[in-house]
């Protein structure tokens, strides 16, 4: 069995205030021409369908441009798409039922009472069954019913949420099983902040929000979604597949793709990386502004000049602009040393948590504790 794994497509991103919608539309159309040559008979998309979880009426246009193309190209094809933490779960979750008859299975809401179970889909080919849990993104909070609270009547963790939720279910270990799942995995043991995270990932305070991912061992595959950067979590068959389309600058560089997944007999699976390739690429340029100018192009451009000397701003910004029209930012490289031994190092970026305990100061465990519970709700509500 053939399995397409995309996720965090964030349809309606702005880059810097640009508008994406070309470029969405430009490599999503590229992944339809893909499907159409491969014809996978399963296409998994883990998660942040849209950017904001209100999106716009252009948006949601683009969205169904993709998935009209993907019915078209692959008419047998069954679509299996979950919510993220950008998205709506209950506006994913809309008309459910009725698009499963389309073999379209959008899952926008994980259980929420104790007699339902996560949705799985059964597929089968020569080798046998295949089962398809489809788990959207979850916060504590919204299983409450299901794993209960702590000693104290508080919300479990994120770990113990998703332990107890994948726990309950009874998977088969005979047969093979695959994961679509949209959370932060990390190999047990492993430092959260060992993980390299992109400028568009929205990062939890203390990262709370970690899974250990022994849960994924009952799998074959998971196919992961939330991590913009493509990477594996402990074994090759547990995978983030990044985002389609540079969503950041820090994501300058980084090779696209989707993750073609091959399931054979059981413990018989193999990956290929599909890539993709951008109407235009995200950039990093250093130099001097006249060797920068040189370098002209219409991809989006971060510039980091390295003059020693003053410029003329206004020049600079005009003469800029026009080699490089889809311009991002201008940063210039320090023209004096600077102490910063007694505040932190220039290249040290402080998170909404240390800023807030640097202004503050001297706050206990207590009242840090309480700090850390508001910034990630703020966080989760603006997303």
């Amino acid at each position: 069995m053939k399995l397409f794994h995309l996720s965090d497509l964030h349809i309606g991103l702005k880059l810097f205030n640009r508008d994406l919608a070309e470029d969405q539309t430009y490599i999503l159309d590229q992944v339809i021409a893909i499907a159409a040559r491969q014809q996978p008979e399963v296409i998994m998309i883990a998660g942040d369908i849209y950017d904001k979880a209100v999106p716009s009426a252009e948006a949601v246009a683009i969205f169904d441009h993709f998935i009209s193309g993907l019915t078209r190209a692959v008419p047998q094809a069954e679509l299996m798409i979950i919510s993220g933490n950008h998205d709506s779960g209950s506006r994913v979750n809309v008309f459910r039922s009725i698009l499963q008859e389309q073999k379209i299975h959008m899952i926008g809401l994980p259980p929420l009472l104790p007699g339902e179970a996560i949705e799985t889909v059964a597929l089968r080919d020569q080798y046998g069954p295949v089962n398809f849990y489809l788990l959207p993104f979850v916060k504590p909070s919204m299983v409450r019913a299901i794993v209960g609270t702590d000693e104290n009547g508080n919300n479990l963790s994120y770990d113990a949420a998703l332990h107890q939720m994948i726990g309950r279910e009874t998977i088969d270990p005979r047969v093979r099983n695959v994961l679509v799942s949209h959370q932060f995995y990390l190999p047990c043991s492993s430092d959260p902040d060992s993980v390299e995270r992109m400028d568009s990932e929205i990062c939890t305070v203390g990262n709370i929000d970690a899974v250990r991912a022994d849960i994924l061992e009952a799998f074959d595959y998971a196919a992961l979604g939330h991590i913009h950067k493509p990477m594996t979590v402990g074994r090759a068959v547990y995978r983030y597949c990044g985002t389609p389309l540079a969503c950041s600058v820090s994501e300058a560089g980084q090779q696209k793709g989707i993750i073609m997944v091959t399931l054979a007999e059981k413990g018989t699976v193999s990956t290929q990386v599909l890539p993709l390739k951008p109407l235009r690429q995200v950039r990093v340029i250093k130099g001097t502004l006249q060797e920068v100018l040189t370098q002209g192009c219409s991809d989006y451009v971060s510039i980091l000049l390295t003059d020693q000397t003053d410029l003329d701003i206004f020049d600079m910004q005009d003469k800029l602009c026009y080699a490089f029209p889809n311009l991002l930012e201008i940063r210039r490289e320090s023209l004096r040393p600077v102490d910063y031994s007694v505040a932190y190092a220039p290249e040290q970026e402080l998170d909404a948590f240390a800023l807030c305990n640097a202004f503050l100061k001297d706050l206990d465990s207590e009242d840090q504790q309480l700090l850390r519970k508001v910034i990630n709700q703020v966080q989760e509500e603006s997303t």
